[in-house]
C-alpha cells in the first residue's frame, strides 16, 4: 500500500513517505502541526486512497482511555434486574463496544483516527500503550480477548496542547506538518478554489503572509481559514485593489476568517494607528 495523496489532498513527499512509514512498520502515525493544517483530513484522505474503511475517535477532555475499548453499563443491568427482565442472563447486552474494539474486530484492513489526543489527560496515550502496541486487550466482564485479525492502520493526531509521555511516543512513526510554502499553498488553493484570478490570489496570499508573519500575533491563521477567507472574497466580487493594505486599511477586507480573537484584532487596528501618526504632517 502506497499513499500518494487524492485529488482534494496535497499532500507534500514527507507527508506521503511517513504514511508509508508507519505502514510499513505497522506503527501508529503521529502527525502533529498547527490547528487546521490537514491533520484530521488526512487520515480521511489515506483511507479514500488506499479504499478503505475510517473509524474515527474524536478525543475531548473528558474522554477516557477505557471508553475506546468498551464500556460496561453496571446501573442498566442493576436496573433490569430488579425490573425482571431477562437481559441480565448475559452480561453481553450491557457492554458497549469502543472504537478500538470496532477497528480491531473489522474484518480486513480498516483507519482508526484518533483525534486530538492531546485534548486528554496526560494518562490517556499510557493507558492505552499495550492495546495499540500488541492490537488486543480483555474483557473482564466476560473474559474474552479482542484481537485485531489484520493491523489497521492508525493515525493519531496532537495539537501540542499538552507533551506526550516519552513510552507512547516511542511506539509511534512522528510526523511535523509545517505550514506549506507559497507554492504548495497555491496548489491547496487550485484544489478548492480553481480558476481564481491570477492577480487576486498573489495579492490576496501576500496579505496573508504579512499576516501570519506580524509580530506579536496570537493566533496565527491557517490553511483552512485562508481557503475560507478566499471563499468569501470570491462570493463577494472582490478585486486585488480591494485587499491592498494602507494606512486606512490595516485589517483585511472579511478579516473574520482570518483573526480569531480581539488581542489580534486590536494588533492590526493599534499599527494602523501607528502607522497614520507617523505619515501625518508635522507641524
Amino acid at each position: 500500500m502506497k499513499f500518494t495523496g487524492t485529488e482534494s489532498y496535497v499532500a507534500s513527499n514527507e507527508l506521503r513517505i511517513a504514511v508509508d512509514a508507519a505502514v510499513t512498520l505497522e506503527r501508529p502515525l503521529l502527525v502533529k502541526g498547527e490547528p487546521g493544517t490537514g491533520k484530521t483530513e488526512l487520515a480521511r484522505q489515506v483511507a479514500s486512497a488506499l479504499g478503505l474503511p475510517i473509524i474515527e475517535w474524536h478525543v475531548k477532555s473528558t474522554t477516557r482511555a477505557q471508553q475506546g475499548l468498551y464500556e460496561y453499563d453496571a446501573v442498566s443491568r442493576l436496573r433490569d434486574s430488579q425490573l425482571g427482565d431477562e437481559r441480565v442472563n448475559d452480561v453481553r447486552n450491557y457492554i458497549r463496544k469502543g472504537k478500538l474494539w470496532e477497528a480491531f474486530s473489522h474484518t480486513g484492513k480498516c483507519v482508526l483516527l484518533i483525534d486530538e489526543i492531546d485534548k486528554a489527560d496526560i494518562e490517556f496515550p499510557n493507558d492505552l500503550l499495550q492495546e495499540l502496541d500488541r492490537m488486543e486487550f480483555h474483557v473482564y466482564e466476560t473474559g474474552e480477548t479482542i484481537r485485531a485479525e489484520t493491523r489497521p492502520i492508525v493515525i493519531i493526531t496532537s495539537n501540542n496542547e499538552k507533551e506526550l509521555p516519552d513510552a507512547f511516543l516511542r511506539r509511534c512513526f512522528f510526523h511535523y506538518i509545517r505550514f506549506p510554502d507559497t507554492d504548495t499553498l497555491k496548489q491547496i488553493i487550485d484544489v478548492h478554489h480553481p480558476g481564481i484570478k491570477a492577480e487576486l490570489l498573489a495579492t490576496a496570499l501576500t496579505r496573508f503572509y504579512d499576516i501570519r508573519e506580524t509580530p506579536g500575533l496570537k493566533k496565527k491563521p491557517s490553511t483552512s481559514e485562508v481557503l475560507d477567507w478566499l471563499k468569501l472574497l470570491l462570493a463577494e466580487d472582490l478585486e486585488a485593489e480591494d485587499l491592498r493594505a494602507d494606512a486606512q486599511n490595516a485589517l483585511p477586507k472579511l478579516y473574520g476568517a482570518l483573526l480569531k480573537n480581539e488581542q489580534d484584532v486590536q494588533l492590526f487596528e493599534r499599527l494602523a494607528f501607528m502607522s497614520r501618526r507617523e505619515g501625518a504632517p508635522r507641524r
